[in-house]
């Protein structure tokens, strides 16, 4: 059976609501669902996506203008299953639309044998550098990690298995991978994580043009169509942590308002260009430093930015490996024991046992609640400037690592 939608939408339309949905119904013994959108301005950037008459089934944002679901499989970033009888619809993100309104075409065909994106071979496992030892407390070790990375599940590149086994030739022990609007990728992570020797962290970059927010933990599908403020209380309820991103980061940066703060920021995003460009400190800053630093490199492709740019550094308990270091990763997150570095070997500042650790950074300051401390040597031992978030940079302004509040 075929379904057409057709029509065009205006500035009008977008400004009464930004996800239209289209119906269509699914009759009982339905083998397949078929999705294709025809969008005819090319200055028009329209995101695609998928309810099933029982929830969620998935989106593709802009990456693609074609999915299908089997029971079987499904296009990436799509659940496979059975398609449940029902009314479905197809989602639809007006994100740019042109002056003069655009064009579309929206084909739904339900039963048939449609094609889908076949698995590639998983890589093999490259061998991981050195890890680098880092002074830490008692029953603790620092584990390096970057908290935000795509896949082809939405407008990334890789399937999960390239990817883990970039992140494990990069050094990591632990990547969350965060594709848009979609958990597709979770029902991977375990197995591919294991078989790599790496903790993926289930994740979910919660994506609307007022901002991007990370839900970390495998907690099921945040509603990113829902106000900002319930992804904060419905992440939490969960169990799982939520993270404003690049809150500084051009047409993306954050403009949701928010009564109550989550517990943790990408203030470290790879479009952080320039150490000596305070904007992401002082963002923080007024923020409110008590706020947990994370940073993610946000990789999508071979475009310049490298896995692990920034490192995120979290203290973990210190037999927490394998399949428990992904749980492990997150325990520390919520304590708020992390250290931000521009690199897996760049200086750092942890925070350790009430004390402050400073490697490679000497004639450097750290800087936090208004107070400053001077760095002496290569390995220093200082007591926190005020009992927020603190900052290691030069005298000139370059920042070089941050850290959590003392705990």
């Amino acid at each position: 059976m075929k379904i057409v939608h057709q029509g065009c939408w205006t500035r009008a339309d977008r400004a009464e609501g930004i996800w239209p949905r289209l119906p269509f119904d699914v009759p009982p013994g339905t083998s397949a669902i078929e999705v294709e959108l025809s969008v005819a301005d090319p200055d028009a950037v329209l995101d695609l996506g998928c309810e099933g008459a029982a929830g969620w089934r998935g989106w593709s944002g802009g990456a693609r203008r074609r999915y299908a679901i089997t029971p079987a499989a499904a296009t990436p970033g799509y659940l496979p299953g059975e398609p449940e009888a029902g009314t479905w619809h197809v989602i639809i993100g007006l994100h740019r639309v042109p002056e003069s309104g655009v064009d579309y075409t929206v084909t739904v065909r339900t039963g048939g044998e449609p094609a889908v994106e076949p698995d590639r071979p998983a890589p093999p496992v490259p061998q991981r550098p050195p890890r680098r030892e880092l002074p830490a407390a008692p029953g603790l070790r620092w584990v390096a990690a970057d908290f935000h990375a795509h896949t082809w599940h939405s407008d990334g590149v890789l399937t999960v298995p390239e990817l883990a086994a970039r992140a494990v030739a990069a050094g990591l022990d632990a990547l969350a991978v965060t594709d848009h609007n979609t958990v597709a990728h979770h029902a991977e992570l375990a197995d591919v994580g294991r078989r790599c020797g790496i903790a993926l962290i289930p994740g979910q970059e919660v994506t609307t043009e007022y901002g991007h927010a990370n839900a970390f933990g495998d907690i099921g599908w945040v509603d990113f169509r829902e106000p900002a403020a319930s992804w904060v209380t419905t992440v939490a309820a969960r169990g799982g942590l939520l993270s404003v991103n690049h809150p500084l980061a051009g047409d993306c940066a954050w403009r949701h308002p928010l009564p109550a703060r989550p517990p943790l920021a990408e203030v470290w995003h790879s479009s952080w260009l320039s150490p000596v460009w305070g904007g992401p400190v002082s963002w923080w800053q007024a923020w409110g430093t008590a706020t947990t630093p994370i940073g993610g490199s946000d990789w999508h492709r071979d475009d310049g930015t490298r896995l692990g740019e920034p490192t995120t550094w979290v203290a973990v308990e210190a037999g927490a490996d394998g399949p428990d270091l992904a749980d492990a990763v997150l325990a520390g997150l919520r304590a708020g024991r992390t250290a931000v570095s521009a690199g897996r070997d760049a200086p750092v500042l942890l925070p350790v046992g009430g004390e402050l650790v400073v490697l490679g950074a000497p004639g450097a300051l750290v800087v936090g609640d208004g107070s400053r401390r001077a760095v002496h040597s290569d390995r220093d031992t200082i007591s926190p400037a005020g009992t927020g978030g603190q900052v290691l940079c030069d005298h000139d302004g370059r920042v070089f690592s941050l850290a959590g509040a003392p705990r």
